[in-house]
C-alpha cells in the first residue's frame, strides 16, 4: 500500500501475499469523493422455499402503514420503518410440471424454464446479475452468490425439470448459473484470497492461521496516516474479520471430530442451522462493508428440503409440513419454520442497520428483497407469494402494506429495485410498471 496524498481513496487495499483485504469506509476517503458522489447503492435478494402459512404471513389490512406485524413477521418489528409487506404478487413464468424447481428458478428471472433434464437447460438472466453488471464494474466481486445446502446433484430433481433449476437462483446469461457457495471458509477465501487457486488460497491461510497476519505491515504503515477516529474503525473492523476467522474455524474443528458426516449439510460449517446462517449474513456484511460486492443472493434453504426445525418443535421434515391440507397443526408448525426464517432475516437486517455507512447505515444503502416463488404449498400455486422488501430511506412510520387489488407480476417489483440502485431498464421479463412506494437508497 502507497498513500501519496491525506486523503484516501475509497479503494484502498491492505495487501499480503495471497491476499487482498479491502478497507471500510472512513473518514479519511471522505476528501477523495466529490461532494455530489452518492453512497454505493447494494441489493440482496434472500430465498426462502415453499411459500408460507399465509394466514400467519399476510396483514387483513388494506395497503397502507401497519401499526403492528403479523405473527410470522413480528421479528421484524424493529425495522418496520423500512420495511415493505407485499401482497398478491404472482410468478405466471412458475407453472409448470415441476413446480418446485420453477419456483426457485422463476423467482429472480420471472421467466420460464425449459423443460429438461439434461444439459440443455435454459432459463433468463437474472435480476440481480443485471444489477451486478452495473454495480460489479469497481467491486472485487461483481456478485456474492450464497446457500445453506451444497447440493450438486445432476438429472432431474422435480418431474422433467433438471436439477440445476433448483440448485440455483443467479443466471448470468440463459445458459449459466451460477452455482452458491455453502462452506463459510470458501466465501471468506473468496473475498480475500488474491492468488493461487482456491486449494492454494485455503492452504495459505490455514498455515498463517489468520488473514490480518499477512496484511499486519500494510495496516501498520496504514494505522501510523489516520485519525483517532479511522483507528477505532480499522481496529474494530480487524476485530470483526478475525471474529469471522475464529467462527469458521471453530465449525471446521468440530466438523474434523465427527465420526460421520451430517449428510445435510457441507462439512466444516456450523452444526446449528441458525448459527450457519449468522455466518453467512455475517460475511455477506463484511463484504458490503469492504465494498467487495454490492450485489448478493442468499438461498435460505432448498426448495423440497427435508431440513428439520426441532429448535421450535419442528421435527419433522419441511417439505411433507409444507403440504398442510390445511390441517391446523401442520399450519401451525409451517408458521413456525417460517418464523425461523424471518428471525434470520431481522438479524441480517439489525446487523445493516447497526453497521454505519457514509452520511447513514448500510440498510439505507441497501435493498433487499426476501420471499418465496411459491405461494401455498399445499397446492403449488405461484399466487400471492410472501414477499418483503426492506431498507432505503424510511419515508413514515410503520411497515408499509402493498396490497396489490388484482395479481401483480413479480417482475415489477424487480424492475423497481433495478432502477432504485441506478440500473434503468424500459422492462423485465413480463413486468407491466414500476413500484412508486418502493424507497430510495441514495
Amino acid at each position: 500500500m502507497i498513500i501519496t496524498k491525506k486523503a484516501l481513496p475509497r479503494r484502498t487495499f491492505l495487501r499480503g501475499m495471497g491476499v487482498t483485504l479491502a478497507l471500510p469506509f472512513l473518514d479519511a476517503m471522505a476528501p477523495s469523493l466529490t461532494a455530489a458522489a452518492p453512497p454505493a447503492r447494494r441489493l440482496g435478494f434472500i430465498y426462502i422455499p415453499m411459500g408460507c402459512n399465509q394466514k400467519q404471513w399476510f396483514p387483513t389490512a388494506g395497503s397502507g402503514r401497519l401499526a403492528e406485524l403479523t405473527p410470522t413477521l413480528n421479528a421484524l418489528t424493529p425495522f418496520a420503518d423500512q420495511l415493505i409487506v407485499g401482497s398478491n404478487y404472482e410468478l405466471k413464468n412458475g407453472y409448470s410440471p415441476g413446480n418446485h424447481a420453477t419456483a426457485n428458478a422463476s423467482f429472480l428471472s420471472a421467466s420460464k424454464a425449459k423443460m429438461t433434464e439434461g444439459s440443455d437447460y435454459f432459463l433468463a438472466t437474472t435480476v440481480d446479475q443485471i444489477a451486478a453488471k452495473h454495480l460489479g464494474q469497481d467491486t472485487k466481486l461483481p456478485s456474492l452468490e450464497m446457500a445453506m445446502d451444497l447440493l450438486a446433484p445432476v438429472g432431474s430433481c422435480d418431474n422433467g425439470y433438471a436439477c440445476v433449476y433448483q440448485n440455483n437462483l443467479s443466471w448470468s446469461s440463459p445458459t449459466t448459473p451460477l452455482q452458491a457457495e455453502a462452506n463459510p471458509r470458501v466465501v471468506f477465501e473468496r473475498l480475500f484470497g488474491d492468488g493461487g487457486t482456491a486449494a492454494d488460497q485455503q492452504a495459505a491461510l490455514r498455515k498463517s492461521g489468520s488473514i490480518l497476519d499477512w496484511v499486519n505491515e500494510d495496516m501498520s504503515r496504514l494505522q501510523r496516516e489516520l485519525g483517532a477516529s479511522d483507528r477505532s474503525k480499522v481496529s474494530e473492523y480487524m476485530d470483526t474479520v478475525r471474529e469471522l476467522e475464529r467462527r469458521i474455524q471453530t465449525a471446521e474443528a468440530k466438523a474434523a471430530q465427527n465420526a460421520m458426516p451430517d449428510l445435510d449439510r457441507p462439512l466444516g460449517v456450523p452444526a446449528v442451522y441458525a448459527d450457519h446462517a449468522k455466518l453467512m449474513f455475517d460475511l455477506q456484511i463484511l463484504a458490503m462493508r469492504a465494498d467487495v460486492t454490492r450485489v448478493f443472493t442468499l438461498q435460505l434453504a432448498r426448495e423440497t428440503s427435508t431440513r428439520t426445525y426441532p429448535e421450535v418443535g419442528v421435527p419433522e421434515a419441511h417439505h411433507p409440513t409444507s403440504h398442510h391440507t390445511n390441517n391446523p397443526e401442520k399450519l401451525e408448525k409451517l408458521a413456525k419454520i417460517n418464523a425461523v426464517h424471518i428471525s434470520l432475516y431481522a438479524y441480517l437486517l439489525d446487523k445493516l442497520k447497526s453497521t454505519k455507512d457514509g452520511d447513514g447505515s448500510l440498510l439505507d444503502h441497501s435493498l433487499v428483497l426476501y420471499g418465496s416463488g411459491m405461494g401455498d404449498p399445499d397446492v403449488h400455486n405461484h399466487i400471492n407469494l410472501p414477499i418483503l422488501v426492506a431498507g432505503g430511506r424510511a419515508k413514515g412510520k410503520g411497515a408499509l402494506h402493498i396490497k396489490n387489488a388484482q395479481p401483480a407480476p413479480l417482475a415489477n417489483l424487480h424492475l423497481t429495485l433495478l432502477d432504485r440502485v441506478g440500473v434503468h431498464q424500459e422492462s423485465f421479463a413480463d413486468s407491466t410498471g414500476t413500484v412508486s412506494e418502493v424507497p430510495s437508497v441514495a
